[in-house]
């Protein structure tokens, strides 16, 4: 009831605010984004994928890391000529060939097979997946504030 009475959409993190007897009669919000963190784990053990009858598909490299890069690093891809020719932001698909894939944060593929030397690390994956969300909400001013390093 406490969020009907402050007039609040139904979202879990208004649903936070409003909990309990202390929920005050104005709420005064100092910022308009929303960040959003969901596990993702940092592999897998298995070392050979299966097709859907159980023989084996294929087999795992051994190692995690290629060129310095794991697989789900945010990295920045300066492509100087090609098909891929720009500035790319993204999580990175490690190969051990060295080319590497870039999906956004959609999780689409937005570069396929550059090198890593066109690649420079702005985080480590960590096992998490980040997000921002921006809230339209009344009484909640616009930002032009920009934090960390999400694209």
């Amino acid at each position: 009831m406490n969020r009907i009475k402050l007039n609040l959409p139904k979202d879990h993190h208004f649903d936070a605010i409003c909990v309990g007897a202390s929920t005050p009669n104005k709420i005064i919000f100092k910022t308009n984004s929303v960040l959003h963190i969901k596990a993702k784990g940092r592999g897998s053990h298995c070392r050979t994928n299966l097709d859907k009858y159980g023989f084996p598909r294929g087999y795992l490299s051994r190692r995690k890391s290629f060129f310095g890069f794991q697989t789900g690093d945010i990295v920045k891809a300066v492509v100087p000529k090609g098909k891929y020719k720009g500035i790319h932001f993204g999580a990175v698909a490690c190969r051990k060939t060295g080319y590497f894939d870039v999906k956004n944060k959609e999780g689409i593929r937005i570069v396929q097979g550059i090198n890593h030397k066109y690649c420079n690390i702005l985080s480590r994956a960590d096992g998490y997946e980040y997000a921002t969300e921006h809230l339209e909400v009344d009484g909640i001013p616009p930002t032009t504030e920009v934090i960390g390093i999400l694209p």
